[in-house]
């Protein structure tokens, strides 16, 4: 393996050897680049039984996009500190399991490109297609693989890296009662956003009453937070989305709840605030200032701990009977009634 190719993979290898075996590491395939065989590294930590929920933490997935990397890495780093010394978290991960793929698509980074190797980009990977229009390119085309946005061919298999991710998170996370997943990127807007399914359909979710249920715990609990929580399909509708495959594959068990959310960074904050980033590939995607990227990495912190405790404490926030039913109605007119026509 070339781990010395990427200092974000000699990380790994440090917090792997930090934790003592406490975090359990396994490389289910490699990407080649060159003369480079990268690990897609899964790294695992907590409470194997099925019977417990799970949190799923990716990054990476652009590798232009290394600042989602370096926050899955940051919140990784924390937790093998505090299992030198927390009893509270020894005791947390009794029933919770923690799944991580910090970079999901290490050649993409090696190369600087958003897309992987073969020029495909992950998020526009898997086989689902919009069932409305989509943005010229953004949204996800089969023209060329010298142009971004670029799918895969038409009936072939998804990439190494996409179909890894797809593994791990049937593997791990839909195979249990509950299970949340974040993934974290950046590029879009001025605001930080916690993007949920759909990006194919502007159709509410099976589960919108639980999105809401959780959103209204992430607001009371954290009060001054800045995210906004909405569907993607609020922003724009994309071929290919990679959490909509696999929430739709989760439906075939009622009986579980799987809840996917994308952290997508707002970039174009840091951009507006040092304009010369425009000027740098990695600076349309992440902040380079010092102290900029010390302020993303601790902010988001507070989030993954958030889906941590929601995820072992589902039990007292999940809506049943009436309250479901009035999350649901909730839900729906916050984030898909029409917009009210100017005068009334």
């Amino acid at each position: 393996m070339s781990a010395a190719a990427l200092p974000e993979l000699r990380e790994l290898d440090a917090l792997v050897d930090a934790a003592g075996g406490l975090l359990t590491r396994r490389v289910p395939a490699e990407v080649v680049v060159g003369h480079h065989r990268l690990p897609l590294t899964v790294l695992t930590l907590g409470n194997p039984d099925r019977n417990v929920p799970a949190v799923g933490i990716f990054g990476g997935v652009h590798g232009l996009e290394r600042i989602g990397t370096e926050v899955v890495i940051a919140f990784l780093r924390a937790l093998t500190m505090r299992l030198r010394w927390d009893g509270g978290l020894h005791r947390q991960l009794e029933s919770l399991r923690l799944v991580f793929m910090p970079i999901v698509n290490p050649g993409g980074m090696l190369l600087a490109t958003r897309a992987n190797p073969n020029g495909v980009d992950l998020m526009r990977n898997a086989p689902v297609d919009a069932r409305g229009p989509v943005p010229f390119m953004v949204g996800g085309h089969r023209r060329s693989n010298r142009l971004p946005w670029f799918r895969g061919p038409a009936g072939a298999p998804m990439e190494a890296e996409s179909a890894v991710l797809c593994q791990v998170v049937a593997d791990e996370l839909l195979t249990r009662d509950f299970s949340i997943a974040i993934d974290c990127h950046s590029g879009f807007g001025v605001r930080d956003r916690l993007w949920f399914p759909y990006a194919h359909s502007a159709e509410p979710i099976a589960c919108l009453a639980e999105f809401h249920a959780l959103r209204q715990i992430l607001d009371e609990s954290q009060p001054h937070h800045r995210y906004i929580v909405e569907p993607q399909s609020a922003q724009y509708l994309a071929h290919g989305d990679l959490w909509d495959h696999l929430h739709l594959q989760s439906l075939r068990d009622p009986s579980r709840l799987f809840m996917p959310l994308t952290l997508e960074m707002g970039s174009w904050g840091w951009v507006r605030k040092n304009p010369r980033q425009l000027f740098s590939r990695h600076g349309i995607f992440n902040p380079l200032i010092e102290h900029r990227r010390e302020r993303v990495l601790r902010r988001h912190m507070t989030l993954l701990d958030f889906a941590m405790r929601a995820a072992a404490s589902h039990a007292r926030w999940r809506p049943t009977g009436a309250a479901r039913a009035e999350h649901e109605r909730e839900a729906r007119r916050h984030w898909f009634a029409p917009p009210a026509l100017p005068g009334r």
